[in-house]
């Protein structure tokens, strides 16, 4: 099923909707004029929506708005609560720990960025995120060396799992804020132009029977391309 502006959706009933998010669109509203967000766009074939959580504009995959302020509000709750179980898949630079866990705290910056806050600070946030390994991509050609990593946020901070990675010195391989701009060019002439995050499944508890509820949506097309690239020009070394 997709809407009228062809996002996908992965999941929808009369309480709550999940999309599959392209990158580079907004959820919400922001500082560019005739920009319309992604909440917008699906309002207007859907009706009245709520935001629960937000993506970058940068980042793909599962997003989950409520249908109704009931639902809204029972949402909020799981997620300030951190119920719901959430896992991305991330391509980062260097050569990260097979398992590894960043537990710091998170405190808001400038110019819309966050950054590792000091014991004490005021307005730090506490945060922990699990990283696993996935797959490794030794360095190429001028190119450095890449991990697929999956992350499991523990909290639920801005721009966490940027921030935490660059902690570990395994930034994502294209990040404006937190490490380097990109674009990156890989084999075979693909090349990489976002933050390669993606939100690749949500487990959560339906806002109105309780029952479980587990959305997943498939890795975008640029990063699969990616990944093919990658694993092509591993395979003939």
């Amino acid at each position: 099923m997709r809407t009228p502006g062809a996002v996908p959706v992965l999941h929808a009933d009369a309480h709550l909707i999940a999309v599959d998010k392209p990158a580079g669109r907004l959820v919400i509203p922001g500082r560019t004029p005739g920009e319309p967000s992604l909440r917008e766009e699906l309002e207007a074939a859907l009706g009245r929506l709520w935001v629960v959580h937000r993506l970058d504009r940068g980042t793909s995959g599962v997003l989950v708005l409520a249908r109704t302020a009931e639902a809204h509000r029972a949402l909020n709750l799981a997620f300030d609560r951190g119920e719901p179980e959430k896992t991305y898949l991330a391509l980062v630079r260097g050569t990260p720990a097979a398992e590894f866990r960043v537990d710091v705290a998170i405190v808001a910056g400038r110019k819309g960025r966050m950054r590792v806050g000091h014991p004490g600070e005021h307005g730090a946030k506490a945060a922990a995120t699990g990283f696993r390994t996935l797959e490794r991509f030794p360095a190429q050609e001028g190119r450095p060396d890449l991990a697929l990593v999956e992350c499991r946020p523990e909290t639920g901070r801005t721009h966490q799992i940027r921030v935490h990675l660059a902690e570990a010195n395994a930034p994502l391989a294209v990040d404006p804020d937190y490490g380097d701009p990109g674009p990156l060019e890989l084999p075979g002439g693909v090349t990489l132009g976002r933050t390669p995050l993606h939100a690749a499944r949500l487990a959560l508890r339906h806002p109105a029977s309780g029952e479980p509820l587990v959305l997943e949506s498939p890795l975008a097309q640029d990063l699969r391309a990616a990944l093919e690239a990658l694993r092509q020009a591993k395979h003939l070394t």
